[in-house]
């Protein structure tokens, strides 16, 4: 895995995945209308994501729903924000379609139009156990080099995303269970729906095609972030069309995004001191 996963090796890796049994097994017909449906879908999913997301669309509910109640306009807004988890109730929102777009309609496309089996779409773990080492390889160094990003002042400010996250401990709890949920829905979007819905139609050129929108969602991100997104998206998907499995991604996404929220607060020397 070791060698599979040098840049040199990329063109034999990819080679290797288009003579597994389930690529290219769709006649011309089949595989143009698995490649629209997919397609489509992951639009459909990322424009949803893109616009629905933001906390302003949530406020704007908030108003229409006080509105409609013959409340003040900010009467929904102002009791929320009282709370002292505003931001935090946001992010929550901010998750939910996630969910939506990464999730439930590609499920929906799934059980409905492909007919597949859902769990096929790499929700086992399968062989992650065997690639343990090429995930370890992937993983090291981009942690060593959070950890030299940390101490840049754009890096500390920026994560973790949750600004109340060093506030307490369940501040820093929920936020880092929502964070971790959006990757799980992340993972199955592209290295579990993507590649396993357009492999039989376009083999290992699945991976490709799945690595330009992960690296347009990684566009409002630090750049060297947003830089790496490319190949560490073409890594990953290696690795799942191998292992058959998302859970590999999900592991390092979640150690990486850990990594970065707590040494952001410790550089702010922000780390939660109670509950």
């Amino acid at each position: 895995m070791f060698q599979t996963l040098h840049p040199k090796n990329i063109l034999l890796a990819l080679d290797s995945i288009d003579s597994d049994s389930g690529s290219y097994v769709m006649d011309r017909r089949s595989a143009l209308r698995r490649v629209m449906w997919t397609l489509a879908t992951v639009a459909i999913s990322l424009l949803l994501i893109n616009y629905l997301k933001n906390s302003s669309v949530l406020r704007e509910i908030l108003y229409g729903m006080a509105l409609f109640d013959g409340l003040p306009k900010k009467s929904y807004i102002n009791s929320i924000y009282s709370t002292g988890y505003g931001e935090l109730i946001a992010y929550c929102w901010w998750t939910f379609w996630q969910f939506i777009g990464y999730l439930v309609l590609p499920f929906i496309v799934i059980k409905v139009v492909f007919k597949d089996q859902v769990m096929d779409y790499g929700w086992r773990t399968a062989d992650v156990a065997k690639h343990w080492r090429g995930y370890l390889l992937l993983l090291s160094p981009i942690l060593c080099f959070v950890v030299i990003a940390s101490f840049r002042d754009d890096f500390s400010t920026h994560y973790p995303f949750y600004s109340q996250a060093g506030r307490s401990w369940t501040d820093f709890l929920l936020w880092e269970m929502l964070y971790i949920a959006q990757f799980i829905c992340l993972e199955f979007f592209f290295r579990g729906f993507m590649l396993r819905a357009l492999q039989p139609a376009l083999g290992a050129n699945a991976i490709w095609i799945m690595c330009v929108p992960y690296l347009m969602i990684h566009f409002p991100k630090l750049w060297p972030e947003a830089t790496g997104a490319f190949l560490f998206g073409l890594f990953l998907g290696i690795l799942a069309m191998r292992s058959r499995s998302i859970w590999g991604g999900v592991a390092v996404h979640v150690g990486i995004a850990l990594l970065m929220d707590i040494t952001a607060l410790m550089q702010r020397g922000a780390i939660p001191k109670h509950w």
